[in-house]
Order: structure tokens, then sequence, then C-alpha cells
């Protein structure tokens, strides 16, 4: 399970003028706001953009200023695949070592959409018995309550995280992860091919991959 919300994409204004400062270009730039506030880009900074984008990383670092923000809530279990994409990507995280004892433990706080029902069984014996170690831990306030709850803390656990991420580190996760069996890379790239000037811009042609 993995859903994303509170999305928002920033700076494509900066991120053109940029693109255009190596040959002093911005008397080229034909992009503008629109009524609701969205950056449209024109067609000779959105020409501009793709060949950009086509000519390989050296070449479009004007992307890596094209920021995005979002709430993504995922398994620790995909959060651990996230986490090798460190560089340029920021994340403030709920803490589950401050918070793991602040509500009660329900079946809805881990990822079990694929689970078989022996795996189910399973899962509520687990929940029951943290919840009774959280129980113990708010009364006698003894570490060692604490410890098992995040020791035995299963993988499948759900965690929220606000992740600032680029265009740059997209095109990565994109083409690195759009065929992954987890199902949850399949809705974050869902989710990535829903983002302004995407299919320009992240998604690209195969055959304009291929040629980087």
């Amino acid at each position: 399970m993995l859903s994303v919300k509170n999305d928002a994409v920033m700076n494509f204004e900066g991120a053109m003028r940029g693109a255009r400062n190596p040959l002093n270009s911005w008397a080229r730039s034909d992009s503008a706001y629109d009524e609701n506030g969205n950056y449209i880009l024109g067609k000779n900074d959105l020409d501009l953009a793709v060949r950009l984008r086509r000519a390989g990383s050296d070449h479009r670092k004007f992307l890596r200023q094209v920021i995005v923000s979002a709430d993504i809530t995922a398994p620790i279990y995909w959060w651990k695949e996230f986490d090798t994409y460190k560089v340029g990507t920021v994340a403030n995280s709920t803490s589950t070592m401050h918070k793991i004892h602040s509500k009660p433990f329900e079946r809805d706080d881990f990822s079990h959409d694929h689970m078989t029902d022996e795996a189910l069984s399973a899962l509520d014996s687990m929940i029951a018995f943290l919840e009774g170690e959280r129980q113990k831990y708010l009364l006698a306030k003894e570490k060692a309550y604490w410890y098992n709850m995040i020791q035995l803390l299963p993988s499948s656990y759900n965690q929220t995280r606000t992740v600032t991420m680029n265009y740059e580190n997209l095109i990565n996760m994109y083409h690195a992860r759009k065929n992954h069996k987890l199902d949850e890379w399949h809705t974050f790239t869902d989710w990535v091919a829903t983002l302004p000037y995407a299919k320009e811009l992240i998604i690209c042609e195969q055959n304009d991959i291929a040629a980087e």
C-alpha cells in the first residue's frame, strides 16, 4: 500500500530561466502563469526543455531545480528501497521511536493488501502482542516493553514522510522502478506520470532514453 497526498511542483520558472543562462537566450522565453497560478511552458521553452532532457544528465541540470514536495505513506519495506535515492532528496518522517506507543495498534497500520488468510492471522496475532506490550509500557514505563515494540515491529508497518525531490531524482526513480515487482513502486511511478510535463521531461520516449 502506498499513497501520495499534498503534492506540489515548484520553481519551473526559475529552472527555465537557468536553462537559458548558458546562451543568454532569455528573450526567447515564452512561458507565463495562467489564471490559476500554474506556470505554463510556452512553445519555445518546452522545445528547449525537451532537447536538454534528451541530451542527457550533463545537459538537463535545470531539472534538478524543479522541486517536488509530497506526503507519502508507505510500508517500511518500501522506504528501505526508496532510501537508496538519498542524493537530492530530503524527508521528514513521523517518528516511530517517539510515537509508537501513542495510539493502539490496528491492522490498517500495516500494509496487508496481498496477505493470505494465514498471513493475516499471523499479523493479527502480532498486532495483539504489540498492543499488549504498548499497554504494559503505558502503565509501567519500562523500556523493555518499548524495545519489544520497536524490535518486533514488522516491515509492513506504514510510515508517512514529507519528501522533497526534484525532476532529475524522479527520472532515475521512474525508469529504474517502473517494472518493479512491488505494487507500491507502480503506484509511485503512476503518480510521477501525473506531474506537470512528466511525459516530456520525466518519462520521455524509450528511444530517447536509450540514446542518452
